[in-house]
């Protein structure tokens, strides 16, 4: 997967500062054409989602501390938003992307730029669609480059190569989790796994092939390994080679060696690989890991690492030595050598101390089930729902950020998420007459800027029970402790790692067990998370935390960017709303017929695709005044004005 030069283009920033020339961080755009396209797999061929016709996406590589800008055009069939997994986009959830979380979904034919602002983040992160199941289709790598004047805190790589593990679904990917939801019932199975879009040689289809990597021996390749897969975590390895871990998440690690690797969705790990075997053709594969009652189908998926002019040799399936698929140890003892490094290239270590913290909050993870009247499954009038602390995720029709930014929260969501489980009792042991019935509701968790903040996630046995990837946008967080059984606030503490522990995204939560993260609320914002297995945030495994300004401009919130994508009124009848083409509207119409319609000051007007949208200052007539008036064709061409209503009428 290498960078493609088309719609890309970097531009240097110099300053002058106190005689001396500084380079400053780079800017780059890209432009993302998402839409339909079709693609041949298992011997079928399926219409799909993606960008710039690849799965795949394109890779977007830059340096430590640049910005991207990234133009996504929908010109495809249904909403969706694009998440920069990992980016913690200080003061900026604007361009964070969950759906109506932080913006409202970019509408088919039209256009969003996102802004995406790097900070401390070095190695290997990734961009997907967060809308549903979206993200199955649209997502790819994102590659942050030491700074120039930077090396890497091991010997520099002869080579690099991006390992992308993936669900593959002959099935549009949003399709399946509506037909799931629907009826109640869990989305179905993949039908295959891949490995940078290829399937291997294990599916039976003769069309399928092997994702191949050529090295020269010896040799050292930096392996950027993503878990894109959407309900599974792996196992990976590389047959007769050794793999050394050297980062997580964007963070360098304590460099170790191990025989495989077991990574969750949403996680990235840089391993470094030494081409010091035989020349010849070696298995890599992967295979799903799961200590869940209802595991995924466990397919063994393959590439091949090649060595020049190793051609003539043969692949020997039996030197595949990957754990089994339910090997708790196996991912326990490799999760438990995690740990961070004092290197000069790295984020200070800042761990919040026992007298730091003074916000806690321990939730517990739940399968649980809802009511449902018009769900059709052999389970009655039930449907599957998941929750954190009993209360399952109800995504609302507007975005939470512009609701509070606005202050205009009613009936968006309230700050009463509960900061401990409803109901203590033995998570990961009998819950025989234990009631799986959860609670509904957009509930948030409120934070002071400054906090310093323990979460303590339990995994418990409802439902499937099982291990789960949870992911909070936003930040990076220290992984602290890990332990088994239920955890106890006396003396499981007494067992964290405060020294050295790795500084993460997204964490394992392993079954029948607990972690503590600490992290300081330095981002205001508003900030999603939720477990990377999408059946489970499909069901309602999410939360949101808020962290409230500062007493600055730079601990505040920025501004919304122009152009943020807007929706209707619950329920709206497009039609009853005012349709024109060119024509600017007056203020007298604003006034006469839209106003009374604004409610919270928003407003989509549409024919066959997305109007305009007005942004209403409220105030006593007639003072009000269109601040922004974005004119969207069909073609998704935008026409930002900052005018008046007033010069909007003469204009006219």
């Amino acid at each position: 997967m290498g960078l493609g030069k088309q719609g890309f283009v970097s531009v240097g920033v110099l300053f002058l500062t106190t005689l001396f020339l500084f380079c400053a961080a780079d800017v780059h755009y890209y432009e993302f054409f998402v839409r339909e396209a079709n693609f041949t797999k298992l011997c079928n061929t399926t219409t799909l989602l993606a960008v710039n016709d690849s799965i795949p996406g394109p890779e977007i590589r830059v340096h430590k501390g640049d910005t991207i800008f990234v133009n996504v055009h929908n010109q495809g069939n249904y909403g969706f938003t694009i998440h920069w997994h990992g980016v913690k986009q200080p003061r900026n959830p604007w361009s964070d992307g969950p759906e109506n979380i932080t913006q409202c979904p970019i509408q088919p034919g039209t256009n969003f730029t996102y802004e995406v602002i790097l900070s401390d983040e070095i190695g290997t992160l990734w961009w997907h669609a967060h809308s549903d199941w979206t993200r199955g289709s649209v997502f790819g790598p994102l590659v942050i480059l030491p700074p120039e004047n930077e090396t890497y805190p091991f010997p520099e790589p002869d080579g690099e190569q991006i390992i992308m593990l993936q669900s593959w679904f002959n099935q549009d990917y949003k399709q399946i989790i509506d037909q799931a939801l629907a009826m109640g019932t869990v989305p179905r199975q993949p039908d295959a796994y891949a490995i940078n879009g290829y399937l291997g040689d294990t599916t039976g289809c003769p069309n399928d092939t092997m994702f191949s990597m050529q090295v020269d021996y010896g040799d050292a390749y930096l392996l950027r390994i993503i878990n894109a897969a959407m309900n599974e975590e792996k196992f990976f390895a590389i047959a007769n080679h050794s793999l050394t871990l050297v980062a997580q998440d964007a963070s360098y690690v304590d460099r170790f060696t191990s025989d495989y690797i077991m990574i969750s969705p949403g996680q990235t790990m840089d391993v470094l690989l030494i081409a010091n075997q035989n020349v010849g053709q070696y298995y890599m594969a992967t295979r799903p890991f799961s200590d869940s009652s209802n595991p995924p189908v466990d397919l063994i998926t393959t590439g091949v690492l090649l060595y020049t002019n190793g051609e003539g040799t043969g692949l020997n399936a039996s030197s595949i030595m990957l754990p089994v698929e339910n090997d708790r140890n196996a991912t326990n003892n490799f999760t438990s050598r995690i740990r961070n490094t004092n290197v000069t290239q790295n984020t200070p270590l800042n761990v919040p101390a026992d007298s730091d913290i003074n916000r806690r909050v321990y939730i517990a993870i739940g399968g649980n089930t809802l009511p449902c009247n018009t769900c059709s499954n052999p389970f009655g009038q039930i449907r599957f729902a998941a929750s954190l602390n009993n209360v399952s995720f109800v995504f609302p029709q507007v975005d939470i950020l512009d609701a509070y930014y606005n202050m205009s929260t009613s009936g968006v969501f309230t700050e009463d998420f509960p900061l401990s489980p409803p109901e203590f009792y033995d998570f990961t042991g009998n819950l025989s007459g234990l009631n799986t019935m959860a609670d509904t509701g957009t509930k948030v968790v409120m934070l002071n800027y400054g906090d310093a903040v323990e979460i303590v996630l339990q995994a418990t046995q409802t439902g499937p029970g099982g291990s789960h990837p949870i992911h909070l946008h936003g930040f990076s967080f220290y992984w602290v402790g890990t332990g088994t059984g239920n955890f106890n606030n006396q003396t499981d503490p007494s067992t964290y790692n405060l020294v050295d522990p790795p500084l993460i995204n997204t964490v394992h939560v392993p079954g029948r067990g607990w972690v503590a993260l600490r992290f300081f609320a330095n981002n205001p914002g508003v900030w999603f998370m939720h477990c990377h297995f999408d059946r489970h945030a499909s069901w309602g495994m999410d939360t949101v935390y808020i962290v409230r300004n500062g007493t600055t401009a730079g601990t505040s919130i920025r501004p919304p960017p122009f152009g943020m994508p807007r929706s209707l009124p619950i329920g709206a009848n497009l039609r009853k709303y005012f349709r024109f083409s060119k024509v600017l509207v007056t203020f007298e119409e604003v006034r006469r017929s839209w106003l009374p319609r604004l409610g919270d000051g928003f407003i989509a007007i549409t024919d066959a695709c997305l109007g305009p949208v007005l942004r209403v200052e409220f105030g006593e007539l007639p003072s009000y005044v269109v601040t922004h008036l974005i004119a969207a064709t069909c073609g998704g061409q935008l026409d930002l004005l900052e005018r008046s209503v007033e010069a909007v009428v003469a204009a006219s």
